[in-house]
This record gives structure tokens, C-alpha cells and sequence, in this order.
């Protein structure tokens, strides 16, 4: 008889139930299958050998639908209603998005809401939002975990893998963030924003990002009011624990200083959904004239725009961003001509490309200028060698310190005795004047004696004469 598991009744591990309260955590509402293509995108291309879609869908989120069900035992998620087509939305509970701070790595404080209630009205923006996210997260199957599937269902995951990458991972991400432009973090004021989608992901190229999803129900004059909002957030300025004063989103959010005259201020992705009546391509023209203020940079005759103080404003359609994902040329940055991808469309290209020009002729100009030192070292110490001194008696260069004792010195130093000759040369030198010294006062003595003989003779003839 089995044992009935009565703290986990599902039977989900720890890691599957931290990986779904991550998930929750960053989207607040979603379906198990949302869950599970985030969280373990492998078991997208598993189970193919079921009958029908529903069947399939069913076996692929299974183990999740465990987990969720354990976790509602312990109070930490619920139901939150139906969608129209039956998928049951889930979120957690205040006491699980404590839980999900901690898997999150998060101060409590930012997590926001419980996303209670959403399913009530269809939750289309919701669902569009976690579209979104998957969209630019892009996440990528573990082939490891199909080494058993079909050849044809590895090689669809293998071209999942073999894809451009998406942006970090889901703990890059926080959704439905409010952008205070009175108040504090906690206990925003009037006239702020709130954006949909927050993404920190540095290690991609996107520091920062504010995401806006709109379903195509709003006007241009309507983006525009809120456009306004997020440019009164970004101008707003607090003072930090030292008293200085900048921008208040730099208090919760790193990004580069940018260079010194030019610092944007973080960039505004807005991605239209075409489910509502309005025309998105009329809706951006529209738009990018009213808010040409926020957006519009200064430009410079070396052929860039520089951005000090701007809102970059990038747009694209979620058809688009889901068939392409952020390293797609999809892109449209309100003032430039062409689509670019999203990590060119929310940085500054020509300026990176003229700074990356002056760089090299900084660095050509530093090498011309090494190498002429070079050759002027290289002259100088040809020059010297050639005037260098060479020995009178052996015919050997002076060396450096040789060199040196040679030349003239100042009045008090003692005159050098041997400047034509080496130092061995010199030695040898001295060695034969102090022995010629040393024979000399016996020569003398000699000298002295034979006169003496020569005149008188012996002194013994003297006294015989």
C-alpha cells in the first residue's frame, strides 16, 4: 500500500516548485502552460506522440500542474479565474510572493501585488504582457533532456537552440513596476507611469528597458499622455544617503553613466498587439510627432546625434518580436529610418561608431608617435657609437663608464691621467711607469760612483801618492 504524501501531495520537488514561483513572482498571473515554457521549455517538444493537442498540452504540464497544486495546499498560490478558451490562470498569494522574493533574490517591497481577480475580465493584457516576455526572453530547450525523443523532434529543438539568444533570464524581468513621478516606490503619487515590462540585463547589452504593451485599443494622443508620465519619472531627482542628488530610477536600477554631455535616459520599448481596431503603423507616425520633444536628438556635423536628456522611444509589433525575437531587425527607433534590431535601436550606433573611429586614430597616432621616439632613439644611439672613444694603444670602444670618467668634469675633480686609452690599457699602463719609478734611483746611485773612480782612482792610491 502507498504511503500518501501528505506534505506535497503532488509530489513536485523543491526545484520544480521554486522554478513556478519565480515565474508567478515575475508575471503575477499565467497558465501552467506559460509556466512550463518559461520554466522547462524542453517539455515543449515532448509527448508528440499524443493523439490530439489538448492531450499533449495536458502530458507537458503535467509535472507544474503538480507543483501548483502543492503549492496552493501550502497557501502560497491560487486560481485566479478562466481565460475565454478554458486555460485556467493561476498567481500567487501574499504569503507567495514572499516566497518568490526569496527564489527572486528580491526585496519584498518590489514585488508588487497579488494579481487576484485578473481572470474576471478575459486578462488580455496580462496574457500580452507574458507574451511578450516570452517573446524576448526566448527561452531555449536543454537537448539533454531529449536524448530519447525522436530524430525529428531533437532537430526541431536543436534549431530552437541553434537561434539567436533571447535576454537574460526570467529573474531579468518584473512586471506591472510603478514609476513614481510624486511620491515614493512603495506609495507612488499622480502623474506617474507604470510599465508593463522592466528588464535589467546587462550581460545582453540592455542595462535597462521599459516595456509598454498596448493591445491596439489606445489612441496616439493617449501613448502620448503616458509617454509624458515615464519622461516626468525619468527627469524626477532624489537625493541619495550622502546628500547628492540624481535621477530616482538610478536608486533601484544600474546603468552605464553614459558618456559625459550625453545621457539619455533609460529607453521605452512599446510593442502593439493587434487585437484591438486601431492601426499601429497610423498610431506610431502619430505618435513619434507628438512626442518628438521627449525623443528628438541634437545633431552633430561629425554624423551622429547625441541624446543628453532624451527619451529613447523604440516600437515594434508583437507578430514581429515573437517571429524574430530582440536580435530580429524588427525595431523602429522614433527618428531613424530603418529598422534595426533592439540592442541597435536603443543604443546609439554612429556615435559609437565615430568615438570607435577617433579611438583608432588616437591609437594610430600614439603608435606613429612610439615609433618615431624609436627611431630617434635608435638615431641617437647610432650617432653616439659612431663618435664613441676607441682605445690609442688596442684599438677597443670605450665602454659607457670608461666614456663617462673621460670627459671633463668640474674644477675640483682630478684631471684623468690616461683619456686615450681603455681601461685595461691604462692599468698596463700605470703598472709600467710606477716599475720605471722603482728602477730610477738605482741608475742615479750608479751615476753618481763611476765619476768618482774615474777622477781620483781608489781611495787607497790616494794616501800612497
Amino acid at each position: 500500500m502507498a504511503v500518501k504524501r501528505e506534505e506535497n501531495p503532488a509530489g513536485s520537488s523543491n526545484n520544480l516548485r521554486a522554478d513556478v514561483l519565480r515565474v508567478l513572482g515575475v508575471l503575477k498571473v499565467a497558465t501552467v502552460e506559460q509556466i512550463q515554457q518559461i520554466s522547462a521549455p524542453h517539455l515543449s517538444y515532448r509527448h508528440t506522440d499524443k493523439p490530439t493537442p489538448a492531450k499533449r498540452k495536458q502530458a507537458r504540464t503535467a509535472s507544474h500542474t503538480g507543483a501548483l497544486s502543492d503549492l496552493r495546499k501550502h497557501g502560497l498560490a491560487e486560481n485566479g479565474g478562466q481565460l475565454p478558451g478554458g486555460d485556467t490562470l493561476r498567481n500567487l498569494t501574499p504569503m507567495g510572493l514572499k516566497a518568490a522574493a526569496r527564489e527572486l533574490r528580491r526585496p519584498v517591497g518590489e514585488m508588487g501585488d497579488p494579481a487576484r481577480g485578473a481572470g474576471r475580465t478575459g486578462a488580455s493584457h496580462p496574457m500580452t504582457v507574458n507574451e511578450a516576455v516570452l517573446a524576448l526572453l526566448h527561452p531555449k530547450p536543454d537537448l539533454s533532456q531529449l536524448a530519447r525523443e525522436p530524430a525529428d523532434v531533437r532537430a526541431a529543438a536543436q534549431t530552437a537552440v541553434d537561434a539567436p539568444a533571447g535576454l537574460g533570464t526570467i529573474a531579468s524581468y518584473a512586471t506591472e513596476v510603478a514609476l513614481p513621478a510624486t511620491g515614493t516606490w512603495s506609495n507612488p503619487g499622480k502623474g506617474g507611469a507604470q510599465t508593463d515590462i522592466v528588464i535589467t540585463a546587462p550581460e545582453d547589452g540592455v542595462p535597462l528597458l521599459f516595456v509598454e504593451i498596448d493591445n491596439c485599443f489606445e489612441s496616439a494622443q493617449v501613448l502620448a499622455a503616458k509617454i509624458d508620465k515615464y519622461m516626468r519619472f525619468c527627469q524626477r531627482k532624489v537625493k541619495d544617503t550622502g546628500g547628492t542628488e540624481r535621477p530616482m530610477w538610478r536608486t533601484r536600477w544600474w546603468a552605464p553613466d553614459g558618456r559625459r554631455g550625453d545621457q539619455p535616459h533609460p529607453p521605452l520599448l512599446l510593442v502593439f498587439n493587434r487585437i484591438g481596431p486601431r492601426n499601429p503603423h497610423t498610431v506610431t507616425r502619430q505618435l513619434a510627432k507628438l512626442t518628438q520633444r521627449h525623443w528628438k536628438g541634437t545633431w552633430y556635423e561629425s554624423g551622429f546625434h547625441m541624446y543628453d536628456g532624451k527619451l529613447p522611444i523604440v516600437t515594434t509589433s508583437m507578430k514581429q518580436l515573437k517571429e524574430h525575437g530582440p536580435a530580429g531587425a524588427v525595431f523602429w527607433r522614433f527618428g531613424r529610418p530603418h529598422n534595426q534590431t533592439l540592442i541597435e535601436a536603443i543604443s546609439n550606433p554612429r556615435r559609437e561608431t565615430h568615438d570607435a573611429r577617433q579611438q583608432a586614430e588616437y591609437a594610430a597616432r600614439q603608435r606613429e608617435h612610439k615609433e618615431e621616439l624609436h627611431r630617434i632613439a635608435a638615431q641617437h644611439k647610432a650617432e653616439r657609437e659612431a663618435s664613441r672613444p676607441v682605445c690609442a694603444d688596442c684599438g677597443t670602444r670605450f665602454t659607457d663608464e670608461r666614456w663617462k670618467a673621460i670627459e671633463p668634469a668640474g674644477w675640483g675633480a682630478p684631471r684623468e691621467t690616461h683619456p686615450h686609452l681603455c681601461d685595461d690599457c691604462k692599468q698596463r699602463a700605470i703598472t709600467a711607469e710606477r716599475q720605471a719609478e722603482h728602477r730610477q734611483p738605482e741608475h742615479q746611485e750608479h751615476d753618481q760612483t763611476v765619476p768618482e773612480l774615474e777622477a781620483g782612482g781608489t781611495w787607497l792610491s790616494r794616501f800612497r801618492g
